[in-house]
């Protein structure tokens, strides 16, 4: 069962998912000597990613890498890659080793073949996991009607980066696939706002997993998920 974390401001959250985040990626580094997070796009991890980038944890031994990407320049204002440059790998973390999935001059799914080989060197499985939700219960990049949906779900498919391609997602995406996501030892979700929350109620409802994709991480993950929600 997902566990729900609720905070009166979203400065309050920030710091409560960055205490958590810090907590996890300095037990794992204490015991194997390095430490993974993989984080997610969008405007609500910006405040977050400030408060994290400001933590003295050992960075220089932790890899950071994203959840999903949009195929675009990573100088586009829709690139995950940017928001997490200028967020979150600087001040104390600007030593982290950072691993992204778009690669130029390459098709989306040469570039997902790519992020696929240079992101199988991190430790399995990921040590955190940030996920974000969309008003329409996609996470990651499984996206309703998405046309790889079925087989980015499955819990048997092999870990890595895919392509998916949805008529709500704007750009062709590369997205982890839920295998590769759901036994993180910190699966955490993110989220913020009133519409939000309602949009999570509906996910805990009854309903399929291919109309709210979230519900995939509610119903099978591994590691129960830990929401952290302010208004």
């Amino acid at each position: 069962m997902a566990h729900m974390n609720s905070y009166q401001t979203r400065l309050a959250l920030a710091e409560g998912l960055a205490d958590a985040v810090g907590q996890t990626l300095s037990e794992a580094v204490a015991t194997r000597g390095e430490a993974s997070l993989a984080v997610s796009g969008g405007s609500t991890p910006k405040l977050f990613f400030d408060v994290l980038s400001k933590r003295d944890l050992p960075w220089e031994k932790i890899t950071v890498t994203l959840v999903d990407e949009r195929f675009v320049s990573p100088d586009s204002d829709r690139s995950n890659h940017q928001l997490v440059a200028t967020h979150l790998v600087k001040d104390k973390a600007a030593s982290a080793k950072f691993v992204p999935l778009f690669h130029a001059d390459k098709t989306a799914e040469e570039a997902a073949t790519i992020a696929s080989q240079e992101t199988c060197g991190i430790d399995e499985p990921f040590d955190v996991v940030i996920l974000g939700m969309g008003t329409d219960g996609h996470t990651a990049s499984f996206f309703p009607g998405g046309d790889n949906l079925a087989e980015a779900l499955d819990a048997a498919s092999t870990r890595g980066v895919m392509t998916m391609r949805a008529q709500g997602a704007g750009e062709p995406r590369l997205t982890f696939t839920f295998s590769a996501l759901r036994d993180a030892r910190l699966l955490a979700l993110h989220i913020e706002g009133e519409e939000k929350k309602q949009v999570l109620d509906t996910a805990l409802g009854d309903g399929p997993e291919e109309d709210m994709p979230i519900r995939a991480a509610l119903r099978r993950a591994q590691t129960p998920l830990t929401i952290f929600w302010a208004p």
